[in-house]
């Protein structure tokens, strides 16, 4: 999925929400216990309810290898059943040199077939490099994120520049707007007028809305191109929006709260 079909999918969805399907087994609805794969039966009931509202849907993958094999399995059950009609991320925030970082990229391209892989750019481009060889597929580079720590290095300067955006001016020339997204945290919306004026067309997935309190209005004002230009994610926001056997069709109330604020901010935006 490029950039042009993936701004058809937002205007078609009228939608620029991302799912995140951060599956804590401690926290599903008891009654999905009973089954084989009570992971997987979760997220299918989520992915039923959330379809039409959603253009992306985000599996942090730490929540599966923490399960094992088994965790495992879910992760591919769930790929496989979202299916090609939206926009899979693996949040798994790899950072590696030569083989093990190609090897990487092979696991999640090729292997689990995602559509892009969130990668840490701490260790340069040997460490992207090799996703980026990867054919109609994307690497989402950690900027600016949404935790609290993010100030503890993203925003030393040096000589003018932060080192969010020596990241994000640096690595703009490694991919281009078609294979290379930036993770830019909600909970900063303030900065993305800053942000667009190094990447103005690449795509942006913005955690942090939701339960991390991120400002939609900010962060789409602030931060949509002519291309919209945004991937917003909503993990435990909309998930566990409830906990009974209703689960799924809170979980959708939640979704589609915030999808109908994107269609009215899209309007506004692109008419």
């Amino acid at each position: 999925m490029n950039r042009n079909q993936l701004f058809k999918l937002i205007k078609k969805r009228k939608s620029y929400l991302s799912v995140g399907l951060d599956t804590d087994l401690t926290r599903i609805p008891e009654h999905l216990l009973r089954y084989r794969d009570p992971i997987f039966q979760f997220n299918k009931r989520i992915i039923d309810a959330t379809r039409d509202l959603c253009v992306a849907y985000k599996p942090n993958v730490a929540f599966y290898e923490a399960l094992g094999a088994k965790g495992m399995t879910s992760l591919e059950k769930t790929i496989e059943y979202i299916g090609d009609e939206h926009f899979t991320i693996a949040d798994a925030k790899r950072g590696d040199i030569g083989n093990t970082s190609r090897l990487y990229a092979k696991a999640f391209f090729e292997t689990l077939g995602v559509d892009s892989v969130t990668v840490a750019p701490y260790m340069g481009v040997d460490s992207v490099s090799p996703f980026l060889e990867f054919k109609k597929k994307w690497v989402i580079l950690l900027a600016l994120t949404s935790n609290k720590g993010s100030a503890d290095f993203q925003f030393m300067k040096e000589n003018g520049e932060q080192l969010f955006e020596k990241v994000l001016n640096t690595s703009k020339e490694w991919g281009t707007s078609d294979n290379l997204m930036y993770v830019v945290g909600a909970t900063h919306p303030e900065m993305f007028k800053t942000i667009r004026k190094h990447v103005p067309d690449h795509f942006l997935l913005v955690p942090g809305i939701g339960a991390q309190g991120g400002d939609l209005q900010g962060v789409s004002r602030n931060g949509m191109n002519d291309k919209c230009g945004l991937l917003v994610n909503s993990s435990r926001g909309i998930i566990y929006a409830g906990n009974g056997k209703d689960f799924a069709k809170k979980a959708r109330a939640a979704a589609q709260k915030v999808q109908l604020e994107m269609a009215e901010l899209l309007e506004e935006k692109f008419g």
